[in-house]
């Protein structure tokens, strides 16, 4: 697993590299992670986040724009050791998690903006692979994503650590 430095990445690549606005807080297993963006957008349905947990996920990151919804969670610990389980790198919801305290011990890097305990409905709504914008920064799926506890950062293009 490699471990990213987001200020390093963003000192090494300053005209590459979008910086997502501060209200992310780190809630997985690792405490940074990247890798390829496949995203979901969905409401208070987690639908598509379950799906794509399921499938196999080495060297990505699942972005779900979950519209900033503080009423719903949108991971719970079974997915999150389903995509722990299929190699996803990690999450950046731009909504809620519950099962906290269990995610924390899963190996998969979870930023999403608070914890929340009520569950969604799955009523199979969303869209997968679709660009999202959310927290002033627009996700593109097949462009890279970076996080670590000082922030979240994207880029066009793989980035490298500094040496």
């Amino acid at each position: 697993m490699d471990h990213y430095v987001t200020p390093d990445l963003c000192d090494a690549y300053p005209d590459l590299v979008q910086v997502l606005e501060p209200m992310f807080s780190n809630f997985g297993g690792r405490d940074s992670f990247g890798g390829e963006i496949v995203t979901v957008k969905c409401f208070e349905d987690n639908s598509l986040v379950k799906a794509q947990a399921e499938q196999p996920g080495a060297g990505k990151v699942l972005v779900v724009d979950g519209g900033g919804s503080l009423r719903r969670a949108l991971l719970g610990d079974l997915i999150a050791e389903k995509a722990a389980k299929n190699g996803w790198e990690g999450m950046v919801i731009y909504g809620c998690i519950r099962d906290v305290d269990v995610i924390a011990q899963t190996d998969l890097g979870v930023q999403a903006l608070a914890s929340h305990p009520m569950k969604t409905d799955k009523r199979g709504l969303g869209d997968l692979n679709v660009v999202v914008t959310f927290a002033g920064v627009t996700f593109r799926p097949g462009e890279y994503v970076y996080a670590d506890n000082n922030g979240v950062i994207v880029s066009p293009s793989p980035l490298k650590m500094p040496e």
